[in-house]
């Protein structure tokens, strides 16, 4: 599988009149088209730096970033960003917000408007779509700005925290939703969080940063087994119709927390983050 992001011995610091704060050092990773891959560290260890860094937000001081092969500034790639908050408008209606960035790049019109109904649709608001965002739960809000993030057909998702605004059961339930329509759209997606168990529900792999300033300590790849279907369904637990047997699927996030897998990880995880204190 092709690379579609990589990233070779960035560097950066942050500037004032009192000096110079390292936030990154000599950073490097890859990121396969498709995956899904979570970054955690200690706080102020440069996660969203990083991030910023990824979506042209900030340059490196040394050090660059390739996507598709080609250095950011060339590729044209679309970069879509998912805050801590959703930052819907309350005097627009749920349409209104996700078709925010497209009418920004004067991309809207009927095929993309039909797109977003169908999105909407697919994934539960279309009932909503004439309500406004005080009117959604939490979860909600979410999943309408990654609807928003979607519109504009992006190479590259990054996740920046985007459930810890939420409740814990709630954010259980949207970290399932949201990991699944990224994976069910083939996205290729970096998400920064804090919480271990997190990451290791959603991603193909992790990196572990060290305290600042940030460096690669570890990538630890995930794998659990696929659920098998039982006999006569298919991976989604519909009926089949042969009586051949029906191909497994990847664990949902909750079904990866159940896993036995998950503490070893969680573990392996947890060790290399306190041999930093």
């Amino acid at each position: 599988m092709k690379q579609k992001l990589e990233v070779n011995q960035v560097s950066y610091s942050y500037h004032t009149l009192d000096g110079e704060t390292p936030a990154l050092s000599h950073v490097s990773f890859t990121v396969r088209a498709g995956e899904f891959l979570a970054i955690v560290g200690p706080s102020g260890c440069g996660k969203s730096t990083l991030l910023s860094l990824l979506c042209g937000l900030a340059k490196p001081e040394s050090g660059s970033i390739l996507i598709d092969q080609k250095p950011f500034a060339q590729t044209g790639e679309a970069i879509g960003y998912m805050l801590q908050k959703d930052h819907l408008f309350e005097w627009r209606s749920v349409l209104s917000n996700v078709s925010l960035g497209l009418e920004i790049q004067k991309r809207l019109n009927a095929d993309s408007r039909s797109d977003l109904i169908h999105m909407l649709k697919t994934y539960g608001l279309e009932q909503f779509q004439e309500k406004r965002p005080s009117q959604l739960s939490g979860g909600m809000r979410q999943r309408a700005a990654l609807i928003r993030t979607l519109a504009l057909k992006p190479d590259l998702l990054l996740l920046d925290e985007p459930f810890s605004a939420l409740d814990y059961q709630t954010r259980l339930s949207v970290c399932d939703d949201i990991s699944s329509i990224i994976r069910s759209a083939h996205k290729t997606a970096i998400l920064v969080t804090h919480d271990l168990s997190e990451a290791i529900s959603v991603a193909d792999r992790i990196i572990v940063l060290s305290a600042r300033p940030g460096t690669v300590k570890k990538i630890v790849p995930v794998s659990f087994p696929e659920k098998k279907a039982s006999s006569g369904e298919n991976a989604d637990g519909k009926p089949s119709g042969s009586g051949t047997p029906a191909p497994g699927s990847s664990l949902s996030p909750m079904e990866r927390r159940n896993a036995p897998e998950f503490s070893r990880y969680f573990n392996q995880i947890w060790k290399e983050l306190k041999s930093d204190d």
